[in-house]
């Protein structure tokens, strides 16, 4: 009996325990998976879905980065670059000198012109483009002289016979230091009839140093109201030129032999020419800055060169080269009806394609070279002047250029800078990588200020945003207390009927 209740009591005991243990077991096991569900929902909690603000980011990025890849791969057709003509030696022409009289220094004091001018306000044109190389051309109807060889008049005034007179305007205030090398690489080459130089009022000696290299020098008066002084300056220098074609130079460009019959020969399929330059650039952070600017003209607008016009208020130029026929311009009264323009190039270009003109923007392929900054302080100060293109671009378009420029190229290098780029960042980091390989071919001496110039691209957006806010409107000295004027041509060219270059 005493046994049967031990083993009894036992196996109760041993019941108890085993029951115990379960328990015991559950709740350890109700506790690991707390534990281990709470560590998930954690887990879970840091990998869920990004808001409505990060969607939307994401979003706009993914359409800016599409923008661009078109237009990069719209450009890869561009149209060639300027080449120099072969060499054809003219009956009687000097060796190295214009083919005519340059004025031998005579000053005509303004007799016969509007008024007193300079290079100065000039937006683009002193910030000029030649992003990518390539060559383009934009606006509407056909050229004046495109297909039609009666229609070119040459030297002896006969259609289409022999080279058309050259002559070379440019507009000068205060540019005694620069415009030395610039006189006598135009004064040399013999495609070049006259050579007149517009002293804008200049406080230094850019008038004597004109004359005494045997360019004519006409003086400027003063500026009128509601004009910008390179406007002024190069609706004088029209006035004066003789020439059939005129070519319009800024003092610190560098032309080399060559282009000014390259010029003559792009204007039979073209009614405006300008010229994008290799830019003399050599500092780092000069450098590095600098490209990061070209690189936003390549993100807004393209490689220069389109296969197709682009409409007239896409239409981009560089007014440090321009290169029209002289009855043209004085016809459409270009310059006047740009007058109060800060980036005048573009306002030009855009005006004149609106009115029916085949305005081309070319790569000058070498021809020329422009040398515009000597610090990183005057690449920040002239080209966030210039490049908003303000005064010559709505609103809405300002702004989609902007989103463009922020969400392609700056947001992914902050990103990596932060270190947490997204794949479509990376991507776009490695297009913009590319791109920059392609600019070194803008530059006359490319060093690693170019390669490193994505950095800087935060930086540009920043300066572009402030100064499409915050416009300046002083240069040279001078304060232009204008409003806003705006070209507002359409999205179409105008009917050929209305091509004042016919």
């Amino acid at each position: 009996m005493t046994t049967r209740t031990a083993r009894a009591a036992g196996a109760a005991g041993a019941v108890r325990a085993a029951k115990v243990g379960r328990v015991v077991r559950v709740a350890g096991a109700v506790k690991t998976a707390g534990v281990v569900g709470a560590a998930g929902a954690v887990r879970a909690a840091g990998r869920k879905r990004p808001g409505t603000a990060a969607r939307v980011l994401a979003a706009a990025q993914a359409v800016a980065a599409v923008v661009v890849l078109v237009r990069l791969a719209r450009g890869r057709r561009r149209l060639p670059p300027l080449t120099a003509p072969a060499p054809e030696r003219s009956p009687g022409a000097g060796d190295g000198a214009p083919r005519a009289s340059a004025g031998g220094g005579m000053s005509r004091g303004g007799d016969g012109a509007a008024g007193g001018g300079g290079s100065v306000g000039g937006g683009m044109s002193r910030a000029g483009g030649g992003a990518a190389g390539g060559g383009g051309w934009a606006g509407g109807g056909e050229s004046a002289l495109r297909g039609d060889p009666a229609a070119r008049i040459g030297r002896d005034g006969t259609p289409g016979g022999g080279d058309p007179d050259i002559s070379v305007v440019i507009p000068a205030r205060d540019e005694e230091r620069r415009i030395g090398p610039c006189l006598r690489a135009v004064l040399a080459d013999p495609a070049v009839t006259e050579v007149i130089v517009v002293d804008d009022e200049s406080s230094d000696g850019t008038a004597r140093l004109a004359a005494a290299s045997g360019a004519t020098v006409v003086r400027g008066r003063p500026l009128p109201d509601g004009w910008v002084g390179k406007q002024w300056a190069l609706h004088q220098g029209l006035r004066e030129a003789r020439g059939e074609i005129v070519v319009t130079l800024d003092a610190d460009t560098r032309p080399r032999p060559g282009l000014f019959g390259a010029l003559a020969a792009a204007l039979v399929d073209h009614d405006l020419v300008s010229a994008g330059p290799r830019f003399v650039c050599d500092g780092l952070a000069e450098q590095a800055l600098h490209a990061s600017f070209l690189a936003t003209l390549v993100y807004r607008f393209g490689p220069i060169g389109p296969p197709a016009p682009p409409p007239p208020h896409r239409v981009v130029a560089n007014g440090q080269c321009l290169a029209f026929r002289r009855g043209a311009m004085r016809r459409a009264d270009g310059f006047a009806r740009i007058r109060g323009h800060m980036t005048d190039d573009v306002a030009l270009a855009r005006t004149l394609a609106a009115d029916g003109w085949r305005v081309g923007f070319l790569d000058a392929g070498g021809l020329l070279e422009v040398d515009m900054h000597e610090s990183a302080a005057e690449v920040w100060r002239e080209w966030g002047r210039s490049l908003p293109l303000r005064d010559v671009t709505r609103p809405a378009w300002q702004a989609a250029d902007l989103a463009v420029v922020w969400l392609a190229a700056a947001l992914p290098a902050l990103r990596l800078a932060a270190g947490r780029p997204t794949r479509l960042d990376l991507t776009l980091l490695a297009v913009r990588v590319l791109l920059t390989t392609a600019l070194r071919r803008s530059y006359a001496r490319p060093g690693a200020g170019v390669m490193l110039s994505f950095l800087l691209d935060p930086v540009t957006a920043v300066r572009l945003t402030q100064a499409t806010l915050r416009p300046v409107r002083t240069w040279r000295s001078r304060a232009y207390g204008l409003g806003r004027p705006a070209v507002t041509s359409g999205a179409r060219p105008a009917p050929p009927d209305r091509n004042a270059a016919r």
